[in-house]
């Protein structure tokens, strides 16, 4: 089956905060589905560039996918900028034909106060234990519970089973947050990998909320994400785009950019 998948300043560093690395590491992501719908993950690599509108800072971010041993896997995504340095790790399994989160591991270092975000998912006891900003904390596991890297992957196979409106129970922190999001259109993007035909995707959220974040998968490509569109509640606009991926050794190409 082939798959064909973030200062120098203190006001760059309160940006890239708030603006860079929290959306950027919510919303990287990669997955294989078949199309018959039966969930299954192949490894993956993907590196993307970053910018932000109006501000002269650029930043680069590597997200994987790679099989562990004991037939689990792991997730890694890690974002630069400067001085600027996080990580995120998951541990997770498929199970039942879904996505299980066992562990995460979120951190961030290089942006004045360092922020740390363990959660372990005791599916047997049904309860999640961790720690959030230095506090211990336990919620019920709930069916279908995911962490904030799983629930990626959940989206990219809901999209390659054809599906427009999508919902997620997500622990956020130290507490159960639900993420929608909606198939609002389809466009062609142009990456540094080529050109692909894309699936746009919005976060749904309140009426009034000034955030935006849109999405672009890759549909030849089961769903890779190949470009990112933030606009922050103060207007700030950053967005992310594909630079190189390969999923399962495979480089990811896209439709020749042509130069008239």
């Amino acid at each position: 089956m082939r798959q064909d998948q973030m200062h120098a300043n203190t006001t760059i560093q309160r940006i890239t905060h708030h603006r860079f690395t929290k959306p950027l590491a919510g919303l990287l992501l990669s997955l294989s589905a078949s199309a018959a719908g039966a969930l299954e993950l192949e490894p993956f690599s993907a590196s993307y560039a970053a910018d932000m509108k109006n501000i002269p800072v650029n930043g680069e971010a590597i997200h994987s996918l790679q099989p562990n041993p004991d037939g689990s896997w792991k997730l890694s995504f890690s974002a630069s900028m400067f001085v600027a340095k996080l990580t995120e790790q998951s541990t997770l399994r498929v199970a039942d034909d879904r996505i299980q989160p066992i562990d995460y591991h979120y951190e961030r270092r290089g942006l004045g106060r360092g922020k740390e975000i363990i959660q372990h998912f005791d599916w047997p006891q049904a309860q999640v234990n961790g720690t959030y900003k230095g506090e211990a904390f336990s919620l019920p596991a709930e069916p279908g519970l995911l962490d904030k890297t799983t629930y990626q992957l959940a989206l990219q196979a809901d999209l390659a089973a054809g599906k427009t409106d999508m919902t997620y129970r997500v622990v956020d922190g130290d507490e159960v947050e639900e993420y929608e999001f909606r198939v609002v259109g389809e466009e062609r993007v142009t990456t540094k990998a080529g050109q692909f035909d894309a699936v746009e995707v919005e976060r749904v959220r309140e009426p009034d909320a000034r955030r935006e974040t849109t999405l672009w998968f890759a549909k030849d490509w089961n769903y890779l994400l190949v470009r990112l569109s933030q606009i922050e509640t103060d207007g700030q606009h950053y967005q992310i785009m594909l630079k190189e991926a390969t999923v399962n050794g495979q480089t990811v190409t896209g439709i020749p950019v042509s130069h008239k």
